[in-house]
């Protein structure tokens, strides 16, 4: 049988830029961020075999289609690439309509148990989950109360609702102190069980029902919040998309607004800018915005900066930062902030504004930023502080400050070799190796000592 040239295909990398090898380094990134290590890495071969014709196998259109998706800054399909897709793990929009007790149920069992946890850590990140569902679904969600249970279910009080919350807050801290890879699996456990079974109990009324669902929902973001930092993003977004339905179930704004950010910040990492921006537009409308605290508001809109910078809308990202800042400006210790912003203040607002302005073209009020977050960023928060000095390194190299990045990547390595456990900060170290490549020739003493200290870290956590 003669294989037909998938002309689609070729027309895609040609508009990439992209020769088969880089095509398939791209690849090779996107398949390493998903951790999918079944379908493993590919070469130029591989390009080469699929222009010609030869269907990929499981994942790899999905996979493909992402990479290109991020180069080309729009949407791409596996069908627009002249691929046929079959038996692939991906939810898509149907998640939605999947209710949230059975998708915890189906999610927590997957990801802790060793054989269908590949299945999970298998699939990519989709977009088109991405696209929120109408009105009418989170009306109905809102409305909808807890099924009748027989009496001998649980009964679940406030103070279960305290313990699910103060749990949360523990978890967290550990998160920004040593990174997403380090405990996710605890968290999860408590999700799956006793979470679990709270949210199936009985309630003293409704105040206390809405109350352990947005308890629940908080978990369940900051799960999908440590899976992000560790660069498991298919399963992040599963959890994030979980937590948005604990969320609208518990009629809570404010944290369906704060999950919301935390998919427009994941999808701005991942290239989709304009998705990026459809959902920081959501978490700061109606209601998200107008009853969050000022704290979280600021927040919220610093993200919705973001995702304007990187849509080009530089005017209305500007307005947008001023907003930010004087949202923070107005929290006050009198004000009762939510546990889950115990860590937005100034460090966190001049991080998120430096990357505002790098994607704006300002490299120069980037950098002074980046600094500014660094210089005021506490002791407790070093994955965040690691994930800060690799940004700013990166966007001194672009300004062609090779001394001083390579200064500031040196400040990142003596943050990973104290135990930071976190994909984004790892990928920092990858990305000041393909940053300081094109000098390794040159005979720069600090190239070179940077590189090999890198090279080693990165062969210990391979």
């Amino acid at each position: 049988m003669t294989r037909r040239r998938n002309e689609r295909l070729a027309a895609y990398l040609a508009e990439a830029g992209w020769s088969r090898a880089q095509a398939a380094s791209a690849y090779n990134r996107v398949a390493q961020e998903n951790k999918l290590s079944v379908v493993g890495g590919i070469g130029r071969s591989h390009v080469s075999m699929w222009v010609g014709g030869t269907q990929p196998s499981g994942a790899a259109p999905l996979i493909l289609s992402q990479a290109l998706s991020r180069r080309l800054k729009r949407v791409i399909t596996p069908e627009e690439l002249g691929f046929a897709v079959f038996d692939v793990p991906t939810e898509g929009a149907q998640e939605w309509r999947v209710d949230p007790l059975t998708a915890l149920n189906d999610l927590g069992r997957a990801d802790l148990d060793a054989d269908r946890r590949q299945i999970l850590t298998d699939a990519v990140y989709s977009t088109a989950s991405l696209a929120l569902p109408g009105q009418e679904w989170w009306e109905t969600m809102a409305r909808t109360l807890s099924p009748a249970v027989p009496a001998e279910r649980q009964r679940v009080g406030p103070d279960d609702v305290a313990t699910v919350q103060e749990l949360t807050v523990a978890f967290s801290r550990m998160d920004q102190q040593c990174g997403g890879g380090h405990g996710r699996k605890a968290l999860v456990q408590y999700l799956q069980t006793d979470v679990a079974v709270f949210l199936r109990g009985t309630y003293p009324d409704e105040r206390v029902r809405r109350a352990m669902f947005s308890a629940a929902g908080e978990l369940a973001y900051l799960s999908g919040w440590m899976a992000f930092d560790n660069a498991e993003h298919a399963v992040a977004q599963r959890y994030f998309v979980l937590a948005v339905k604990l969320a609208a179930r518990a009629d809570d704004p404010p944290l369906t607004g704060h999950i919301l950010r935390a998919m427009a910040h994941q999808a701005l990492d991942l290239g989709f800018h304009k998705q990026a921006l459809d959902l920081s537009a959501a978490s700061v409308a109606g209601q998200r915005y107008a009853s969050a605290t000022p704290r979280e508001r600021a927040l919220l809109t610093v993200i919705h900066a973001r995702g304007l910078a990187a849509n080009g809308r530089k005017q209305a990202a500007a307005k947008a930062l001023l907003k930010a800042e004087d949202d923070l400006a107005s929290a006050d210790e009198a004000i009762k902030e939510p546990n889950r912003t115990f860590f937005f203040a100034e460090a966190s607002l001049a991080h998120e504004t430096a990357c505002t302005l790098r994607d704006s073209g300002d490299r120069q009020g980037a950098v002074r930023q980046f600094r500014r977050s660094v210089r005021t960023r506490g002791a407790a928060f070093r994955r965040t502080r690691a994930v800060t000095l690799g940004y700013l390194g990166a966007t001194q190299m672009a300004g062609g400050s090779i001394e001083e990045a390579c200064s500031t990547w040196s400040s990142v390595l003596d943050a990973m070799e104290e135990g930071i456990y976190s994909g984004r900060a790892c990928q920092a170290v990858v990305d000041m190796r393909n940053l300081v490549s094109p000098y390794r020739r040159r005979g720069i003493p600090m190239v070179a000592e940077l590189d090999a200290r890198a090279a080693a870290y990165l062969a210990r956590v391979d």
